[in-house]
């Protein structure tokens, strides 16, 4: 494994701000202390920045020897939210927060990131422009989004972008990536049936909307068997089905709620158009009606081949070619999604082992991604503040890069 001289030399003090943000989580658009950190960091370095772009985000701009003259930008993207949960951790860094933990390694995401940025400042052997993102709210709140509303691309031109997850359970010191889709679109959807209440002994006089939601769930799944192309993946789950309030009475209505998830738009739209036809049908031939409502939130992770092999070669370089796997795709779901649809790019997963590392007084669950008994692995550090270095002299060096 070949990690930078300069970034191990530092690793202890940023695994220090790493467990400092951890103790300290704060929720989307509402991470204000970890971006007065993260820029307070960067300005100590040399580095200047940007604040205020999709409203907690920071952007640390690294001008290479050259001034950024030749006009050539790379962004390396951390986000840097935690999640609404209870940590289980006791250890000395557990969350101050009740009901509020980095759960999913945002921590370490914003460490890695920095633990690059420290080292950029003193060696900035390299042409073009590096542009750090610290990007608020990817849990929920697609800061990614409203960072490009706000101008991201515009104001910071780059001709590429790049992020990176920790993933638990690969063994540590490995990365993963592949072209094409890796992350799901995540999506929810929302079905009032509205039938025509009754006493239950009499359900003749009523229109019962509960049997038409029965009807209705086994139906979707029939939209994945038999509309969509076996060889394209989707997943329709009916997770929430509510209605009535005493057991002799047929329900006026019913609500159902769930999540759709898909790896391309083309099979989204194609389920959508179907699941709206079917309930209105279905609900139609029973004398009922329906509201049907369907939410895209963050569309699918699709990496492009080109920066995702350039990333592969890197990685390889780095960690040799038997750890770089093949990056497997997740119906899991991540707003880097709205950067990679407006720019060419790759998003990785650096391996988190299987929980080892933990300290003493972890929770008694396992080491996975939101799970209340996760914590970030320090050792990682590094080795992704070198992947990021390494990805972006390598990147500016390459005039055939786009």
């Amino acid at each position: 494994m070949k990690v930078l001289d300069s970034i191990v030399a530092q690793a202890a003090s940023i695994a220090a701000i790493r467990r400092d943000i951890h103790a300290h989580p704060e929720l989307c658009f509402e991470e204000v202390r970890t971006a007065d950190l993260v820029a307070a960091k960067l300005t100590e370095w040399g580095i200047p920045i940007h604040r205020g772009m999709g409203k907690t985000g920071v952007v640390g701009i690294v001008k290479g020897r050259d001034g950024g003259a030749n006009g050539r930008g790379i962004g390396l993207r951390a986000d840097i939210d935690a999640l609404p949960m209870q940590e289980f951790n006791t250890f000395d860094h557990a969350s101050k927060h009740g009901g509020k933990m980095h759960a999913c390694g945002h921590d370490g995401h914003t460490a890695m990131l920095l633990a690059a940025a420290q080292h950029f400042s003193k060696h900035n052997d390299f042409d073009g422009t590096v542009y750090l993102i610290f990007q608020p709210a990817e849990e929920g709140g697609g800061g990614a989004r409203e960072m490009i509303n706000d101008g991201l691309f515009e104001q910071f031109p780059m001709q590429a972008v790049f992020g990176m997850h920790n993933w638990p359970g690969m063994e540590a010191g490995c990365f993963a990536v592949s072209p094409g889709p890796v992350m799901a679109s995540s999506n929810d959807f929302k079905i009032t049936i509205h039938g025509k209440g009754s006493h239950a002994a009499m359900p003749h006089m009523g229109v019962d909307p509960v049997p038409i939601a029965a009807q209705m769930v086994q139906a979707f799944q029939n939209i994945i068997s038999r509309n969509k192309k076996p060889i394209e993946a989707g997943v329709i789950s009916v997770t929430m089905i509510h209605a009535g309030e005493a057991n002799n009475v047929v329900p006026d209505s019913c609500e159902m709620q769930g999540t759709v998830r898909t790896f391309s738009i083309e099979v989204l739209d194609l389920l959508e158009s179907r699941m709206r036809e079917v309930a209105k049908h279905i609900c139609a031939a029973f004398d009922a009606t329906c509201e049907f409502e369907l939410n895209r939130n963050y569309p699918p992770t699709i990496n492009s081949p080109a920066e995702a092999e350039f990333a592969r070669k890197v990685m390889q370089e780095i960690v040799g070619e038997k750890n770089v796997r093949t990056q497997e795709p997740t119906m899991g779901a991540e707003d880097f999604s709205f950067m990679l649809m407006a720019k060419p790019g790759a998003y990785c997963f650096i391996a988190n082992g299987d929980g080892d590392h933990r300290e003493m007084g972890h929770g008694a669950g396992p080491c996975t991604l939101h799970n209340p008994s996760y914590d970030f692995n320090d050792d990682l550090i590094p080795l992704g503040a070198t992947y990021w270095v390494q990805l972006a002299q390598q990147w500016l060096a390459n005039p055939t890069a786009k």
